[in-house]
């Protein structure tokens, strides 16, 4: 008998990196509706029309963190009395890194005749119908969801 020699082994298959474990970015948004439009603030930073509102701080509940977020964007001190709860989203947080998601806490303002202006970094604030928004270079997952929420809810036609 003579002594075969076995082939080399084939190289163990490469597995790709299993993705990252999805990460959760809490926020508050503030949802105003007007005559069927939806208000929206314009991110210099993200270049994309997102809800009012932004990240809650350590030690700070989501209405704390949208009255503070309001208040530094739109320069509007929201009257609490005006506000609830209206729902929360999970969503693809839009300019980040594909495992984080956006966990929002989103209050109802009845904005009546409040007045408020863009500053830091919010380039714009501005009421936008469904239609409208679509015709926007970027759209955020987040917004579209609630869209999708006030049609349902009678909110918005």
């Amino acid at each position: 008998m003579t002594a075969q020699s076995l082939p080399d082994p084939a190289p163990a298959p490469v597995c790709p990196a299993a993705p990252p474990a999805a990460k959760a970015l809490p926020t508050a948004a503030l949802v105003v509706v007007k005559a069927q439009s939806l208000l929206l603030a314009f991110s210099n930073n993200k270049q994309a029309w997102y809800l009012p509102g932004g990240k809650i701080d350590a030690g700070e509940t989501a209405q704390q963190a949208l009255l503070r977020e309001i208040e530094e964007e739109l320069t509007l001190a929201l009257d609490t009395s005006r506000l609830q709860f209206l729902c929360h989203v999970s969503a693809p947080a839009y300019g980040e890194a594909a495992h984080i998601v956006m966990e929002q806490d989103c209050f109802l303002y009845d904005a009546q005749d409040d007045q408020f202006s863009a500053s830091q970094e919010i380039g714009d604030a501005r009421y936008f119908s469904y239609a409208e928004y679509l015709l926007q270079p970027a759209q955020v997952p987040g917004v579209l969801t609630m869209f999708a929420i006030l049609r349902e809810r009678g909110l918005l036609a």
